[in-house]
């Protein structure tokens, strides 16, 4: 038998991603959905094959001409797309006188194709659609007998009402056809299949239900629903990986609340077993960029091979934007921090971090390579200008407070944090967003995420981020003494000069405090996550009084521009209460 494989779509419902990428190309778990079609049709005995195309044709072609499959598989271009019919009776002739099989491109199913082949030859019907219940696409009537009466839209059972119908099912887009149905398809225009089988049903003619339980079926023409088929392929691989078998239950996900970042989180779990699913959503960038989820994997296998504290990596699907990691629970410093009364408790547990932050720079540092980095391979001036101070000017000052600040006017400020930043920095690996709800307590133990930021650059910056943190929001004399530790810490590893260490540190701390609020305005304003607006007046508040202390009289204008900014969030908090 033959088959027919409808790959012509143009893939609108999965835009952009299919303004590059033709989706039947789409990798699930590396495998290309149309690759794996093809094998499931060769292994159930087809020895033709040919795929319609049309949009991008030319790299599905390519694609096939470097495959060895062992049957023939061939493509046949449309100039314009002629419809699910059209593209059935354009390929006629190589379809020839035999009953052949039509699936769609865009399903994962396990649905026996031998026993729905040997189904319809069985019979002596024109057509056989299998079918199956699925609530979300059930839309074909199917009667008592077994036969199809009626589509959606399309009538009362075409005008033959058979009052003892079965029920409503959903069509899996696979068919068998007998090589009469051509006589029904016009020549060389658009028609639908389903159109062509309303005409059969109205004119006497039987359409068959094969009607399949118990299989797996996955549509893949929407974000979703391609989610939904990765989940479904990868997820075992994960638990195979991490727990050493593959899952004997399903697998159940439960959503866990996000960050600041547009990923999507998961806890997935079957038979007393979880994982963390990081959901980063299709990535279709050029070929050669490094995208957010390429750094997360690379970085954070360097890290746990280094010996960091991470968790650890046990299943990727780059494409799909899938990570499964080790699942370390819920609970944050942030958490544990301010539960805790007792300061000297809170110092222990941050003097344990910082220990663990010295070995994450210099260790982490060692071996690492900067093609793994996503945006910049260093933390260098031209970030600190653009991803700093001036994401401070645009998103909090312009974007959410409406001030007309301008970013001319702070450079002499900007230009100085930027190179004392980096002037006396300890350069190792560098995390960037090393704060408290990045750091996770698990019994006794403490392990860093989100890493997928980081870079070489200074120790320094990380360490202003867990001491300046606005979340816990330390006192300052709790935080000059973690201060303190940190360097001593350091300088019974490798030499320090403290009075040079701190230049860069309070440097660091400013720019990192820009950055935070930053993002805190954009959050806020852009993304609609009023979660982190509290947080606003904290920052502001922290960021005014270092800069109070910093006699440096470049940095005044930042300090002018930062207190009159804290009075008018305070006047509009004022105003509205």
């Amino acid at each position: 038998m033959k088959a027919l494989i409808l790959a012509a779509g143009l893939g609108t419902r999965l835009m952009p991603h299919t303004e590059c990428l033709p989706k039947p190309l789409f990798p699930i778990n590396g495998r290309p959905i149309l690759d794996i079609i093809l094998r499931q049709l060769i292994t159930a005995g087809i020895d033709g094959i040919i795929v319609n195309t049309h949009h991008l044709h030319q790299q599905i072609a390519e694609f096939i001409e470097r495959q060895n499959y062992p049957a023939s598989v061939v493509t046949r271009h449309e100039e314009s797309i002629l419809g699910t019919g059209g593209a059935i009776k354009n390929v006629a002739d190589f379809l020839g006188d035999q009953p052949f099989l039509v699936i769609n491109s865009d399903i994962l199913t396990d649905i026996d194709l031998q026993a729905v082949m040997a189904f319809h030859q069985a019979r002596p019907y024109p057509a056989t659609m299998v079918m199956h219940d699925y609530p979300e696409f059930n839309n074909v009537w199917v009667d008592a007998k077994g036969f199809v009466t009626r589509f959606a839209g399309s009538g009362r059972n075409n005008g033959a009402f058979t009052p003892e119908f079965l029920e409503t099912l959903a069509f899996t887009g696979i068919h068998v056809l007998d090589p009469s149905i051509m006589k029904w398809i016009p020549d060389n225009r658009f028609v639908s299949i389903i159109d062509v089988y309303q005409d059969m049903l109205r004119s006497g003619l039987k359409i068959k239900a094969y009607i399949s339980a118990g299989h797996h079926w996955r549509d893949m023409g929407t974000p979703l629903s391609f989610f939904e088929a990765a989940c479904d392929i990868s997820a075992p691989f994960a638990f195979a990986n991490a727990f050493g078998s593959p899952p004997s239950a399903p697998v159940v996900r439960t959503p866990l609340s996000g960050d600041g970042s547009d990923r999507r989180w998961y806890r997935i779990h079957t038979n007393g077993q979880t994982l963390i699913l990081a959901d980063h959503g299709i990535q279709s960038g050029g070929a050669g960029q490094t995208a957010e989820i390429d750094a997360f994997i690379h970085i954070g296998r360097h890290l746990h091979h280094q010996g960091i504290p991470v968790p650890e990596i046990y299943h990727s699907d780059p494409f799909s934007g899938l990570v499964y990691l080790e699942d370390l629970g819920d609970t944050h410093l942030q958490t544990v921090v301010q539960g805790e009364t007792d300061t000297g408790k809170v110092i222990r547990y941050y003097q344990k971090v910082i220990d663990r932050l010295l070995r994450m720079s210099l260790d982490g540092g060692r071996s690492f390579d900067p093609r793994w980095t996503w945006q910049t391979p260093s933390y260098d001036k031209q970030l600190i200008l653009e991803r700093e101070c001036r994401y401070f000017v645009k998103a909090l000052l312009n974007g959410y407070l409406g001030m007309e600040t301008g970013f001319d006017s702070l450079t002499v400020s900007f230009n100085r944090l930027a190179d004392q930043a980096l002037e006396y920095g300890v350069t190792g690996f560098m995390h960037r967003d090393f704060q408290s709800r990045n750091i996770m307590i698990k019994g006794e133990e403490i392990y860093f995420i989100d890493f997928q930021g980081g870079r070489t650059g200074p120790l320094q910056y990380d360490l202003a981020s867990l001491l300046t943190d606005p979340y816990v929001n330390l006192s300052p004399d709790v935080q000059g003494t973690l201060l303190n530790y940190g360097i001593a810490a350091l300088a019974k590893i490798m030499p320090v000069d403290g009075q040079k260490f701190l230049s860069s540190y309070n440097a660091c701390a400013l720019a990192r405090m820009l950055q935070s609020l930053g993002a805190f305005g954009h959050l806020t304003k852009v993304k609609h996550k009023p979660f982190f607006e509290p947080f606003i007046p904290v920052a502001l508040a922290n960021l005014g009084r270092r800069l109070a202390l910093t006699p440096d009289s470049a940095l005044q204008p930042l300090a002018h521009t930062v207190n009159n900014a804290l009075n008018l969030f305070n006047s509009k908090r004022k105003a509205l209460s």
